[in-house]
């Protein structure tokens, strides 16, 4: 259905600013048609066109909402994380059943498919980037539930928390975080880094620093951060500032 004639002046909070940074709302996401998507509302967040060296997506999926063959192109990784609702999903050789926080890595070697497991509507977080091998050293598959996961201090305060979703282990060119915030923490100092993250706000409102602009942020945005973006957080309102993000590491420079 339609949006159908707006109701006031058009306008947007999205802020684009190609290879520094952007903030998308969910107000204003176009729908995307991608093969292999099937009854499903799907908008691409990030991807080369932006900046970003990996793809974003968000994902509603209906009825016999369903994907096969995700992230089929050579050497790629992916990832899903469930947002709401649950999913079946697959590497190919098992199938994992992932509710609300659940998630699947996928190696290259290994291909992602899911399919809507729930009465109603689910939604996920989903990405994909290029894999840099390491010599000796191979990714494997990991699923997981982020309640599960130890929860540790973040730079010795005891009010910002960080989940790691997947190994250390250097075989893994990327991982995937959670941090959170309670209301009125913040970072403790202003990151300057060559990382790229692609983020997705689960919960709270905050003001985030974002290449010198303080930008207010909240539930369902979604904030690409390209290298060097200068970048920091404060919590505000009544509920903890959360966001699931991945981000490229253990791995030097790459030079053409």
């Amino acid at each position: 259905m339609g949006m159908g004639y707006p109701t006031d002046l058009l306008s947007s909070r999205a802020v684009i600013k190609h290879g520094h940074f952007a903030l998308i709302p969910p107000e204003g996401r176009v729908q995307n048609i991608i093969p292999g998507f099937e009854n499903c509302d799907l908008t691409i967040l990030a991807s080369p066109k932006l900046g970003a060296s990996f793809a974003d997506y968000i994902v509603t999926l209906y009825e016999g909402g369903k994907t096969n063959g995700f992230g089929e192109e050579n050497d790629v990784e992916t990832f899903v994380f469930v947002l709401e609702g649950e999913i079946e999903a697959t590497d190919g050789e098992q199938t994992y059943t992932l509710t609300n926080s659940g998630y699947l890595y996928c190696p290259p070697e290994k291909t992602l498919s899911f399919k809507n497991a729930n009465n109603g509507v689910s939604c996920v977080f989903l990405y994909k980037q290029k894999h840099r091998p390491l010599a000796g050293k191979s990714p494997w598959t990991v699923s997981g539930h982020a309640d599960n996961v130890a929860a540790i201090d973040f730079e010795d305060m005891e009010t910002v928390k960080l989940k790691d979703l997947l190994p250390t282990d250097l075989a893994f060119d990327m991982n995937v975080h959670i941090l959170l915030f309670y209301p009125g923490a913040s970072h403790p100092f202003v990151e300057t880094h060559v990382q790229e993250h692609g983020a997705y706000l689960l919960s709270g409102e905050g003001m985030y620093l974002l290449d010198g602009e303080w930008i207010p942020v909240k539930k369902e945005d979604y904030i690409f951060f390209g290298p060097y973006c200068p970048q920091a957080a404060y919590a505000v309102g009544r509920e903890p500032l959360a966001y699931v993000y991945s981000k490229d590491c253990n791995r030097d420079v790459a030079l053409d």
